[in-house]
C-alpha cells in the first residue's frame, strides 16, 4: 500500500513539473517567434501532453476506489407465498350392501342431508325367511334334547343317592352297584353339557341369520350429504357389488396442500392460514394446520399438509381448488444484503466484502427478495461490510475507499 502511494505521489509530482515546464514555454502564436520555432514548439507540447496522460493513467490504479458500504443483516424469515390446495370431504364412504338382495326402496337421492342412523334403503331377500325358520327350529330341538338330558341326569343322581343311603346298612347293597350308579351320573352330566353346547350353536346360527336380516335395512353411518346415488328399486345388489349411495361429511372439510421441500421445515402445527376460492373471490376463509405427512412425495418433492376448515354455511365444497396464503417461517435467521450488492457474472454470483480495506469476493446463493434486501447464503456473518453497489470492475484485492 505504501509503495503504491509513493509511486502515485512521484507520478503526480513529475506531471506537475511537466505542466510547469509546459506553462513556461513561449506561446507559439506569439508574433515574436518565427514560424519554424512555432512549429517546433507545437510538436514539443504534443509530446509532453502524451507523456502527461500516461503518467496520470499510471497514477489512477494506485488511488483507492470509492465504495459505499452496507452491513450484512441477520433476521428471521417470515413471508407469505401462494400455494394451490384441494378440498376433500372430512368423511366419505361408498355405502354397499352386506347381503345379497333386491332393492325394495331407497329413500334418499343426490343432495339429501342425512343424520347418523337415518334410513337410506331397504332390501328384500325372500330366501332368508325359511333359513331363519329352520335355524330357529333347530335351536328349539336342541333345547328339548338338553331338557331331556337334564331329566336323565336328575334320575341318575336320585338313584345314586338312594343307593348310597341303602349302602349304610351293611350287606344291603353291593359296592359295585354304587360305583355303577356314580358313573351313570357322570355320563348324564356329560350328555347335558353336550346338549347345552348344541343349544348354544343352534342359537348362534339363528342369531347370525337374524343379524343378516338386519343388514337388509341400510342406515347412514354419520351425518352428511348424499353426493351420489347409483341404484334404483328392483336392482339386485350384493356384498362387494356396486355402491348404493355415496355419503360425504361436508360441514367440515380437509384442505390438502403440497408444501415445497424448501418450505417444509417451517410448518407449524396449529397455525392458521387464510385462503380464497374462485367461487367466492370477495370472501377470505381460514383453516388450521391439523395434520402433517412428515414425508416428501418422491415425485413432486413436496410434503402433503392437511388443514381443517369449518364449512357450516356450506359455501365450500369438496373438489374446489383454493389459493392458500401460506406463511413461510425459517427455523434459523437468514442473512440479507442490499439487492445491488449481489453481482452476477457468467461464472459466479458474489458480493464484495470489505476485508481490511481491500475488496474480497464472496460467493453467495440468491434467495427471496424483501423490498430492497435480498436473502443470500454464503460465507458471510452478520455485521460484515459489503459494497452497496457491487461490480466486477472492482477487482479482488483492490483498495476500497471509506
Amino acid at each position: 500500500m505504501k509503495r503504491s502511494k509513493s509511486r502515485g505521489a512521484a507520478s503526480q509530482a513529475a506531471a506537475s513539473r511537466l505542466v510547469s515546464t509546459l506553462g513556461g514555454w513561449p506561446n507559439p502564436d506569439s508574433t515574436r517567434v518565427s514560424s519554424r520555432q512555432a512549429e517546433s514548439l507545437r510538436h514539443g507540447q504534443t509530446r509532453l501532453l502524451a507523456v502527461l496522460i500516461c503518467l496520470f493513467a499510471l497514477a489512477l490504479p494506485a488511488l483507492p476506489q470509492s465504495g459505499d458500504l452496507a452491513a450484512v443483516v441477520s433476521k428471521p424469515v417470515s413471508r407469505i407465498i401462494d400455494l394451490p390446495g384441494e378440498f376433500l370431504p372430512y368423511l366419505s364412504v361408498a355405502v354397499r350392501a352386506k347381503v345379497a338382495g333386491y332393492v325394495e326402496r331407497i329413500v334418499v337421492d343426490r343432495g339429501s342431508a342425512v343424520k347418523q342412523g337415518d334410513l337410506l334403503a331397504e332390501l328384500s331377500a325372500p330366501e332368508m325367511k325359511p333359513q331363519i325358520a329352520e335355524a330357529t327350529s333347530k335351536a328349539r330341538a336342541a333345547e328339548a334334547d338338553r331338557l331331556q338330558a337334564e331329566a336323565q341326569l336328575a334320575a341318575a343322581e336320585a338313584t345314586f343317592e338312594r343307593l348310597k343311603k341303602a349302602a349304610e346298612t351293611p350287606g344291603a347293597i353291593a359296592g359295585n352297584e354304587i360305583v355303577q350308579a356314580e358313573k351313570q351320573v357322570d355320563a348324564a352330566r356329560a350328555v347335558v353339557r353336550a346338549r347345552q353346547q348344541q343349544v348354544d350353536a343352534a342359537e348362534s346360527a339363528a342369531r347370525a341369520l337374524e343379524d343378516l336380516r338386519a343388514y337388509l335395512t341400510i342406515a347412514a353411518p354419520f351425518d352428511g350429504v348424499v353426493t351420489e346415488r347409483m341404484v334404483h328399486p328392483g336392482a339386485l345388489v350384493g356384498a362387494g357389488d356396486q355402491p348404493l349411495v355415496t355419503i360425504q361429511q361436508v360441514s367440515r372439510l380437509r384442505l390438502v396442500i403440497s408444501v415445497p421441500e424448501e418450505y417444509a421445515g417451517g410448518i407449524a402445527q396449529g397455525a392458521a392460514a387464510p385462503f380464497h376460492v374462485p367461487a367466492h373471490p370477495e370472501r377470505t376463509y381460514s383453516g388450521t394446520v391439523a395434520r402433517v405427512a412428515h414425508a416428501l412425495d418422491p415425485k413432486t418433492r413436496t410434503m402433503p399438509v392437511e388443514l381443517e376448515v369449518e364449512n357450516r354455511d356450506g359455501s365450500l365444497a369438496p373438489g374446489m381448488y383454493p389459493t392458500v396464503k401460506w406463511p413461510v417461517r425459517s427455523a434459523q435467521p437468514a442473512l440479507f444484503v442490499p439487492r445491488t450488492s449481489v453481482v452476477t457474472t457468467s461464472e459466479r454470483t458474489f458480493v464484495i466484502r470489505d476485508h481490511d480495506g481491500r475488496a474480497e469476493w464472496v460467493d453467495v446463493k440468491k434467495g427471496p427478495v424483501e423490498g430492497d434486501l435480498m436473502q443470500v447464503a454464503g460465507d458471510l456473518r452478520p455485521g460484515d461490510k459489503v459494497v452497496r453497489r457491487g461490480t466486477d470492475e472492482l477487482h479482488e484485492g483492490a483498495a476500497i475507499g471509506r
